[in-house]
């Protein structure tokens, strides 16, 4: 009963919300079609100004990869990190995903693909994954389109925030699995 009423409202909840945004648009006499195109042209303009930030986070984490440095980070810490039950597979997601989304899921599909869906080190990746941030795309692209230069709270806020999330991710998968 109620998986079939989520997937009635999953299925119908965005089809309403656009007819609602619509139907007040119309009530309050908004100009939509010119209202829609207003917006996309910011949009537009906004995703030309990212170009050069994503650019340089894109090339910044390939060079990163492509060097070797998560590897020896990972051999180093391997030995205090198994202390922890923290296996050395996981080590290259802790590093990468404060740093890009997408190189993130790019070493979890390889961790999954390597180990299985059931291994402790694809489980602990997973979460790792959903439970922290990508401050440093954050910081290159959103801060960058807006103009914000001045960035030292934002990345202490940041890090700290993708600590806790890899400690808290530790500490749970520990505590389930």
């Amino acid at each position: 009963m109620f998986q079939s009423l989520m997937n009635i409202i999953s299925l119908w909840a965005l089809p309403a919300i656009i007819i609602i945004i619509l139907t007040t648009g119309l009530f309050k006499k908004v100009p939509l079609y010119e209202t829609f195109t207003d917006g996309a042209k910011d949009g537009f303009k906004v995703a030309v100004n990212i170009i050069p930030y994503l650019v340089a986070i894109i090339v910044s984490i390939s060079m990163f990869r492509a060097s070797g440095i998560i590897e020896l980070i990972g051999q180093a810490l391997s030995p205090m990190l198994s202390h922890f039950n923290v296996p050395a597979d996981t080590i290259p997601i802790m590093i990468v995903r404060s740093l890009s989304g997408s190189a993130a899921l790019g070493v979890f599909s390889d961790i999954a693909h390597n180990l299985g869906p059931n291994d402790y080190a694809t489980k602990l990746s997973a979460v790792m994954v959903g439970s922290s941030e990508t401050t440093f795309y954050i910081l290159a692209v959103y801060f960058g389109a807006v103009g914000i230069s001045k960035l030292r709270y934002a990345l202490l806020v940041g890090l700290l925030a993708d600590f806790i999330g890899i400690f808290a991710a530790v500490a749970v998968c520990n505590w389930m699995f």
